[in-house]
């Protein structure tokens, strides 16, 4: 019987520890609390079926979205894990409207501060489509033993520490990044372990899907209706027409690019003239993501890591995913804004 090594979350971290600039235990054992919070979500999501865990709960959150059960679980979940990893400080989440900040205990001397959505695509859940958390690490500008400000929360996203996902779906696989290439680990339920599966995950430079809600086609600008039509027109020497393939979750949608080769777009429309999708919690942890495994990721007009965020709940427009098809985005949308 041929034995192979396996090399666990936990000991990947610490293994590569000395990659982050100025980084101790503390950030190990924040990324040990993160995966102990993903597998709990996990075992919720893979049996929601069987238990009173679906639906809605009769509110509605900060961005005017019904929240689900699972919203709510995984929120207080990865809140606890936060908190009890004594690393923390504080943290912005869709799902309140103000930071939490942790105030007692050993968390209040934390080094970091995390922005996250705990359950992305969580109105999915009830058909058993995948559903996924994003995080985003950042250390606190603040001095430690005074209360946390706003401007903590406000760095762009080029001064992130780490920034992950966890996919709940066929399989969970939690994907992060520390600045030194993008890594991905797949849960080994019979140990209970996040198991290393994707070493140096890296983004084809062109692929041939491109994922978008076409259903809001007659508001977009016109530079995403021209590229639309241009990834549908046929051309054997791009290889076009592509594939259209929307999920409606941005984890799923973007785990599958990265994968294969793709570009995802959520640009803004009339009903949401800055775009829909959270800059602070969604937009920078995948922009972080896309840029160490080879892919890009802009606005439109500018790089999404390199924009202050002015609002915690602050919306943008999002193209990502790889090199050429991001860069194709771009053009037709810088010729048509300038025409």
């Amino acid at each position: 019987m041929i034995m192979h090594k396996v090399t666990t979350l936990n000991q990947f971290i610490i293994e590569r520890q000395a990659e982050i600039p100025g980084a101790t235990g503390e950030f190990s054992r924040l990324l040990h609390h993160i995966g102990i919070a993903a597998k709990k979500v996990h075992r919720e999501v893979n049996k929601a079926g069987l238990v009173d865990i679906l639906g809605k709960v009769g509110s509605i959150n900060v961005q005017g979205e019904d929240q689900q059960k699972l919203d709510v679980y995984a929120d207080k979940t990865f809140m606890d894990e936060l908190r009890a990893s004594g690393e923390c400080c504080g943290v912005a989440t869709e799902e309140n409207q103000d930071i939490v900040v942790f105030e007692e205990g050993l968390s209040k001397d934390g080094k970091y501060i995390i922005c996250m959505d705990p359950l992305d695509g969580s109105s999915n859940i009830d058909v058993n489509v995948s559903v996924g958390t994003i995080f985003s690490i950042y250390k606190r500008i603040s001095p430690i033993g005074e209360p946390l400000v706003m401007d903590d929360f406000f760095q762009p996203g080029t001064e992130q520490v780490a920034a992950g996902y966890v996919i709940y779906g066929s399989s969970t696989m939690l994907v992060y990044t520390s600045g030194n290439g993008v890594n991905g680990f797949t849960l080994d339920t019979s140990i209970g372990e996040f198991c290393l599966s994707h070493p140096n995950m890296q983004t084809p430079e062109s692929g041939k899907i491109y994922s978008i809600n076409e259903g809001n086609y007659v508001n977009f600008p016109v530079g995403v209706k021209k590229f639309i039509k241009y990834c549908q027109e046929k051309d054997e020497a791009t290889k076009r027409p592509y594939t259209s393939r929307y999920i409606g979750s941005l984890v799923a949608d973007f785990h599958r690019n990265m994968l294969k080769g793709g570009v995802f777009l959520y640009p803004q429309t009339s009903s949401h003239p800055t775009g829909k999708l959270r800059l602070l919690y969604e937009c920078n942890p995948m922009a972080f993501i896309a840029e160490q495994s080879g892919g890009l990721a802009t606005d439109g007009e500018r790089r999404i890591m390199e924009i202050k965020p002015e609002a915690l709940h602050q919306r943008v427009p999002l193209y990502t995913g790889s090199r050429n098809m991001v860069q194709k985005v771009q053009e037709f949308l810088t010729f048509f804004n300038n025409i």
